[in-house]
């Protein structure tokens, strides 16, 4: 007689809080990667959990460089992104954490998550750690978790931090709210190169790179530096006595990127005179509070019992042209605090 076996695959256990907290301080990847994962999970359970880990393991954050990186789309961030990151683990022996945030679908929800394929040396590279998430409803370029997920990345002993960005948009600015250091890359050649970018993000960039300077393109990218370097100069100067600067790059050939990594420990060595790390930091914080508090007050708001059933009642009313989206807003706040 013939027997057939059938083989379940035994569902994983689930790890303690110290657990985590060990294996993050170890620099396990594995368990780096599960505590992402709780930190993002929107059950309950786990975000007391999360909340848990994250208050254990703060002590252990904040040592990290922290870089923000941005730019238009087809500029070249994750191809810039994997040649800094190995520049950094070769030549200087920094241990890097890079947060790359795919943009979601707003129809689907879904998202990419392209990004180790993208950067699949610095993949490999076992001083590297890559985590790509998608930015879901959240505004600014950036997951909803990203600032936590900065934070385990430290506990585990990442001496640099990058956050690759969606792109240049209106919102994009929030990724300067948790960064320390702004990196804006652009590109040559497009004629009106000015025309190209918001002035709100110029503004707030530590450092803007033409990128893709190599080949015939290195004669435009040279004059486009210059552009900017011109436009940077009208704008009002940043804290800390930090003048922007202008530079040129490429991913390919590598050149520039020392002169970056440069730049960048002369920002740190202004902010070390008057404290202005510890000042950014606690920015970063207030900031952090701020979202936070935000986003689950709407998150409760709008799973309140008496709002679930009004809400769409006002929604058809707003859509009928009947009422503006503020009358329908301050009745639904007069229902909670009622």
């Amino acid at each position: 007689m013939a027997y057939i076996y059938l083989i379940f695959p035994m569902k994983p256990q689930k790890l303690t809080t110290n657990e985590l907290l060990q294996r993050i301080y170890n620099s396990d990847l594995l368990g780096l990667s599960k505590g992402i994962t709780l930190i993002e999970s929107t059950l309950e359970k786990d975000r007391l959990q999360a909340e848990e880990l994250l208050n254990n393991l703060l002590p252990k954050t904040g040592k990290s460089i922290r870089i923000g990186i941005t730019g238009v789309p087809g500029v070249g961030k994750s191809t810039f992104i994997e040649a800094f990151g190995e520049y950094l683990i070769k030549e200087k022996q920094k241990r890097v954490a890079v947060l790359a945030i795919d943009p979601s679908s707003q129809q689907t929800k879904g998202s990419i998550l392209g990004d180790k394929t993208r950067m699949e040396k610095l993949a490999a590279n076992p001083m590297a750690f890559i985590r790509p998430s998608p930015s879901g409803k959240s505004l600014g370029g950036v997951a909803n978790k990203t600032r936590e997920t900065l934070l385990l990345c430290e506990a585990a002993g990442y001496d640099v931090t990058i956050i690759e960005t969606v792109g240049v948009g209106q919102s994009e600015t929030a990724v300067k709210g948790m960064t320390d250091f702004f990196l804006l890359l652009m590109l040559s050649g497009a004629g009106d190169e000015l025309q190209g970018i918001k002035r709100g993000i110029m503004e707030m960039a530590d450092l803007l790179a033409i990128n893709k300077a190599d080949g015939d393109n290195i004669k435009k990218a040279n004059l486009a530096k210059a552009a900017y370097k011109n436009a940077l100069h009208l704008l009002p100067p940043h804290e800390f006595g930090w003048t922007p600067e202008t530079t040129t790059c490429s991913s390919l050939t590598g050149d520039g990127i020392e002169a970056i990594w440069k730049t960048i420990e002369s920002y740190y060595d202004k902010l070390e005179q008057n404290d202005g790390l510890i000042k950014i930091r606690e920015k970063q914080q207030k900031e952090w509070l701020k979202e936070t508090l935000q986003s689950r007050l709407l998150e409760d708001f709008l799973d309140h019992s008496e709002v679930r059933k009004r809400l769409p009642v006002l929604e058809n009313q707003v859509i009928a042209g009947k009422i503006i989206p503020s009358t329908a807003t301050r009745e639904l706040i007069k229902l909670v605090l009622s």
